[in-house]
């Protein structure tokens, strides 16, 4: 296999990487959190002028037709800066729904309007009793002549209060937790019957529960099967994965840095506690972790497009089981390195802690995935 970057690869992660530099310092994110939608508007046109936007969508809709590696380059970058804007929802979760489930009108109707920023997407897919297992849905849909009405509640919808419109997974058919009879439903932000309440998340970022209410949508507005979409937010959900993953790298590699950088000045006994040998080991330990995941990353990066989802899932549960155990193990080094101040808000270390928390929890922590991955014989089955 070839790990190196194409030049055109490279160039995008110089230009992401650049922007971050020049418009993402702490300060400035601070300023961006503060603004009444809770990200950057000025960024999100920023993003959608340098084509990030339209990055994975194809061609022929007004995007990019960029694979999995642009995503991660884009993620890690964002990583790094600890970005607000809603780009993994509306772009990556939704944008996915779209790539792999949208009718061609769909996508025609709605991917040109993500690529030029006027439209931002969330997914509904959550419920209070679903926890990690994406077919437990309750959340009703049924069939009213030529429209559908929606009836339940979803949480943790990322970014929820400020996107136009929702995506929706609802079951058509079957009990609560069949694997059959799920669907996949877009809703008008300002739907009559909708209701959303947004709060803050642990890391600072946005999320909203919904409330359906005999919400109506048009059949036009069904996205693929309406009781067979389980597969697509699989697939989708194993991308999105692979994409926290990235980001997580992208944490952890600001996480090590910015640690190694405090153990050079900070100063103890009239010396810098990065002199002290047992403090050189710890950060060797946070080097090693970050390594580990930024391989496991790649590697699920590879899968994501693996149209086998057995072999897909087996790279993207071991992705991230690893990328949690390094979330802990990074995010404790960190913390405790920097001693006192890196417990307070006014200090970026904790910040990067809590959203790898976040990360750990998206989509599966590390139990779940490692529990998924032993039901599906581990990472490398053994020969027959």
């Amino acid at each position: 296999m070839d790990f190196d970057l194409s030049e055109e690869q490279r160039l995008l992660k110089e230009s992401v990487e650049r922007l971050m530099l020049d418009s993402y310092s702490f300060n400035e994110r601070r300023k961006y959190q503060a603004e009444g939608r809770g990200f950057g508007e000025a960024m999100w046109e920023r993003y959608a002028e340098l084509g990030l936007l339209a990055l994975p969508f194809p061609e022929e809709h007004g995007g990019f037709g960029g694979s999995a590696i642009e995503t991660m380059i884009v993620m890690e970058a964002f990583g790094k800066a600890l970005i607000l804007e809603p780009y993994f929802s509306t772009v990556v979760l939704a944008g996915g729904i779209l790539r792999h489930g949208a009718s061609p009108t769909q996508k025609a109707n709605l991917i040109p309007a993500i690529a030029e920023g006027r439209m931002k997407l969330a997914f509904a897919y959550a419920e209070p009793q679903s926890r990690y297992d994406l077919f437990d849905v309750e959340t009703r849909a049924k069939q009213d002549g030529d429209r559908w009405m929606l009836n339940g509640t979803k949480g943790l919808v990322l970014h929820g209060a400020v996107a136009d419109k929702i995506i929706v997974s609802a079951r058509a058919a079957g009990a609560s937790r069949d694997k059959e009879g799920i669907g996949l439903f877009l809703v008008d932000g300002n739907a009559q019957g909708l209701v959303r309440r947004s709060y803050l998340t642990q890391d600072g970022l946005r999320a909203a529960e919904i409330t359906l209410d005999n919400v109506q949508v048009e059949a036009a507005d069904v996205i693929g099967d309406p009781t067979g979409a389980l597969p697509v937010i699989a697939r989708v959900a194993d991308e999105a994965a692979a994409a926290l993953c990235a980001e997580a790298v992208g944490c952890f590699a600001e996480m090590q840095a910015t640690t190694l950088d405090y153990l050079k000045t900070r100063k103890q006994f009239g010396t810098t506690i990065g002199s002290f040998q047992v403090l050189q080991h710890r950060a060797v330990d946070m080097f090693v972790e970050l390594e580990q995941s930024r391989s496991m990353t790649l590697y699920a990066t590879m899968m994501a497009g693996e149209n086998d989802a057995a072999e897909r899932a087996r790279a993207i549960s071991a992705a991230k089981a690893q990328i949690g155990q390094s979330a802990r193990t990074i995010g404790r080094q960190s913390i405790q390195l920097h001693g006192g101040v890196g417990m307070t808000m006014e200090y970026r270390i904790g910040h990067y802690f809590k959203h790898v928390t976040m990360i750990d929890t998206l989509f599966g922590d590390v139990d779940h995935h490692l529990r998924r991955l032993a039901s599906l014989g581990g990472l490398i089955r053994e020969l027959e």
